[in-house]
Parts: C-alpha cells; sequence; structure tokens
C-alpha cells in the first residue's frame, strides 16, 4: 500500500488554510470548558446504562475493579495523549486529526490508513448505535402509551434519522459546544433518575429477587467476564481526543487537563451510581439497558412511570447530541475533499455537497441502525476492535516515542505493561464478544421491532 500524502500527517500553517476540513469543521476556536463539554459528550452517554449488564459478567469485586482500573488507565491515556499533542505544537506541528499526529511521531504510512479506519469505523459504529438507542426511547414512549400500536421499530428509526440529518448541518464541531453542554447535563440527569428509581425498585415490596452468581461454568464465566471488559472499555472510550483538542484556540497546551477533569468528575458522579444501583438491584438479570429492566414488558413499572418516562426522554435528546460529536470525523474527511475554502463556509458552492453527503450519512446510519438491531452485542466488539487500541494502546505507545523516557523508569514500563496488557485483553474481548455474536445469532432478524440483549 502507497504511503499517505506528506502534505497531510505534516501539515503547515499554509497547507491547513487550504484545507477545508480543517478551516471549516475542525476550527479552532474554543475553551477548555467547550473541551470539556465535547469530552463528556463523547464518553459519558446512554451507554452507562449497561454497566449493570457488565457487571453481571465479572461480580460486585470484579466489576467495580475493572471500572475503576479503565476509569484511571483512560484518564492517564488521555492525559498521556494530550501532553503529545502539547508538545507537537510547541515544536511547530500542531495536529488537528489522530491519523495525522499517529503518522507524525510513529513515522509509519500505514499507522495513517489503521488509524483511519479505526475511527471510521468506531465513529460509524456509535452513530449507527445512538439512532437505534433513540429509536428505542421512542418505541418505548409510544408503547407506554399504545400498547397495542402498530409502529414498529424501524418506523422510529426513520424518525430519528430524519431529526439528525436536520442537526447534522451544524457546519462546525466548535457549534455543538451549547449542544454539548445540555448533554452533560442530561447525562446527570437521566443518571440520578436511574439510581433513585433502582432505590426505590430494590425497597418496594415488588422488588426483583437478586442473585450475583457468575455463569455455572468456568469457560462460560471467562468469556461473560472477556465481553464484559469490552463493554467497559467501549463506554470509558472516545477515540477522537485530537479531533476535540484541534477545536480549542490557540495555544491550546494545558488546556485539555482541565477539560479532561471537568470529564472525569462527571464520570465519578454518574459511572459509579448507574452501576451500583442497577447491579444491587436486578444484579444477573440485568438488562443491556437498565431502563428496560425498570420496566418490564410483561409486569409494571417498578418505579413511577412518569419519573422512567423523563428518563427515557433525556437518554434520547443527548443521543442526538452523541451522534453528533462522532460524526464530525467524517464531517472532516468529506469537506476536506469537497469542499472550497476560497467560497466560504456558506457559499453554494460549499453548502450544497455538505447538506448531500451528510444527509447520505445519516441515511446510512439510520438504515443499518434499522437493519441490525442488536445493540448491546455490537458494544462489546466496538469496545475491544476500537476503543482499546486507540484509547488504551496507542496513547502510551505515542507518549514514549514522543519523550523517550528511560527504559529504567517506572513511566516506561508502566506504559509498556498497559499496552501489554490490554492488547491481550483486547483480543480476548474481541473473541469472547464475537462468540457472544454466533451464540445469539439465532434471535437476529433483519428490520426487527425489537433490539436484542
Amino acid at each position: 500500500m502507497a504511503p499517505p500524502p506528506k502534505s497531510d500527517p505534516f501539515l503547515a500553517d499554509s497547507e491547513r488554510e487550504v484545507d477545508a476540513g480543517a478551516v471549516f469543521v475542525l476550527e479552532s476556536k474554543g475553551e477548555w470548558w467547550h473541551a470539556g463539554f465535547h469530552l463528556t459528550t463523547a464518553i459519558v452517554g446512554p451507554t452507562i446504562l449497561t454497566l449493570p449488564y457488565a457487571f453481571r459478567g465479572l461480580g460486585w469485586g470484579l466489576g467495580f475493579f475493572c471500572l475503576t482500573v479503565m476509569g484511571m488507565v483512560t484518564f492517564y491515556a488521555y492525559y498521556l495523549m494530550s501532553k503529545v499533542l502539547d508538545y507537537c505544537e510547541r515544536d511547530g506541528r500542531r495536529h488537528i486529526r489522530f491519523r495525522e499526529l499517529a503518522a507524525d511521531v510513529l513515522g509509519s504510512g500505514w499507522m495513517f490508513y489503521f488509524v483511519i479506519v479505526i475511527q471510521t469505523a468506531i465513529n460509524t459504529g456509535v452513530g449507527i448505535g445512538a439512532i437505534l438507542l433513540a429509536g428505542e426511547c421512542l418505541q418505548i414512549m409510544y408503547s407506554s402509551l399504545s400498547p397495542d400500536g402498530p409502529l414498529k421499530l424501524y418506523e422510529f428509526i426513520a424518525m430519528v434519522t430524519v431529526v439528525m440529518i436536520v442537526l447534522s448541518q451544524f457546519p462546525t464541531f466548535h457549534s455543538l459546544r451549547h449542544i454539548n453542554l445540555a448533554s452533560l447535563f442530561l447525562s446527570l440527569g437521566y443518571s440520578f433518575i436511574v439510581v433513585g428509581a433502582c432505590i426505590h425498585a430494590g425497597l418496594s415490596k415488588n422488588a426483583p429477587p437478586r442473585d450475583y452468581s457468575l455463569e455455572s461454568s468456568e469457560s462460560a464465566r471467562v468469556f461473560s467476564a472477556f465481553t464484559s471488559i469490552s463493554i467497559i472499555a467501549a463506554i470509558f472510550g472516545n477515540g477522537i481526543l485530537p479531533e476535540i483538542q484541534a477545536t480549542l484556540a490557540p495555544p491550546a497546551t494545558g488546556k485539555m487537563v482541565k477539560g479532561l477533569l471537568m470529564c472525569y468528575t462527571v464520570i465519578l458522579v454518574t459511572f459509579y451510581s448507574t452501576a451500583m444501583s442497577g447491579y444491587w438491584v436486578f444484579g444477573n438479570k440485568s438488562n443491556s439497558n437498565i431502563l428496560k429492566s425498570l420496566m418490564p414488558d410483561e409486569e409494571p413499572s417498578l418505579a413511577p412511570t412518569w419519573v422512567l418516562g423523563m428518563g427515557v426522554v433525556f437518554v434520547l435528546l443527548q443521543l442526538f447530541a452523541i451522534g453528533l460529536v462522532y460524526s464530525q470525523v467524517a464531517y472532516e474527511i468529506m469537506e476536506k475533499k469537497s469542499a472550497d475554502v476560497q467560497q466560504g463556509m456558506f457559499s453554494k458552492r460549499n453548502l450544497i455537497p455538505r447538506i448531500v453527503l451528510r444527509t447520505l450519512y445519516m441515511i446510512f446510519c439510520g438504515f443499518m441502525a434499522a437493519m441490525l438491531p442488536f445493540f448491546g452485542d455490537i458494544n462489546g466488539v466496538v469496545g475491544a476492535i476500537g476503543f482499546i487500541p486507540l484509547d488504551f494502546v496507542l496513547p502510551m505507545l505515542l507518549y514514549n516515542m514522543t519523550f523517550k523516557p528511560p527504559k529504567s523508569s517506572l513511566t516506561y514500563w508502566l506504559n509498556l505493561s498497559i499496552m501489554v496488557v490490554f492488547t491481550g485483553a483486547g483480543l480476548m474481548g474481541a473473541f469472547s464478544s464475537t462468540r457472544k455474536l454466533v451464540l445469539d445469532a439465532k434471535k437476529f432478524k433483519l428490520f426487527s421491532s425489537n433490539v436484542v440483549d
């Protein structure tokens, strides 16, 4: 395979001025708190409602251990990546794309393509998942109001897709800052609602029986554990930190760390409370969406319906923000190839291709969401093959290659150990998650009206 053009990994300021992806989509006008909003939206999403489901494959002790380790390692990894980006900026090579950073530091043409393929898979997968879950939220609300109504899941997905097509016309990543601030408050809102609902359900006379036992077979326990680890990795992952840092007004040095601290404060509040309360009530019967455990199909809701309905609405609204954030890399690639910087962002020459390309992208994501409604299983596979290499391996490698810590230093060996351990965990997670996909295949039905857990 031919190496990528040299002008891409080592983009000079003069070349960036004619790069529409950089000038338009990744315009650098933001403050550190804007980066915090973007990061929080990218990480703290409705996938946290799968944490009790992940715990059922690990149990209490190992579950909290893995959740804590994943949090510490990802914060450390994102901190290291921000340091590498800051170093490159001080050296006159500010990178605004993950693929450019990897190709520059590692000096490898294939790494450029590796990152862009993995990033594209992650971002498209999250976009599909956001539309699917938003459609499921609409279906839940519709079913509670009209239990025998004729509308199917794919019809709600079509409705969500139309809304996403409209919202996708926000021209820049920076223009999403107010939406992502609202997203931050929405994540806190539905997390508190879920925690309160779980406590209410656990203390009520209709509380479900609690069983925290793991799989009876040792091999099944191992596979379930690695699948759960992959799910937690996917929940903590984002894979777009360089693109988020690109939205910061120069100089960006030091600003990203403040954004990370904001994001992980929200993580600390939401992740543990949701995991603990949901697993405490439902144990090994936890659904891949804990709201569905609180609203069983054949039994009355375990918390006031209006409270759970508010939680579903909050989740639905935040999913629009998540879909927009993870679409930015695709839009940046499209804009770089299709737009002309000299014509202006809102010129007819640039506006028409933007509307057409973004509409087609959202239609593709919506079609895939309607056709393949098995989000829970896909979440584990995405975590293993996508988020683990980008968020648990590459940051440590990039730091070691950039700052070259002595091989006798603690930093060098800590980074190396994290790379080795999480590479192994990623391989095992990919295998176990794929195994679960195969085992659940008999439940899959194209354009089904039910999401497979």
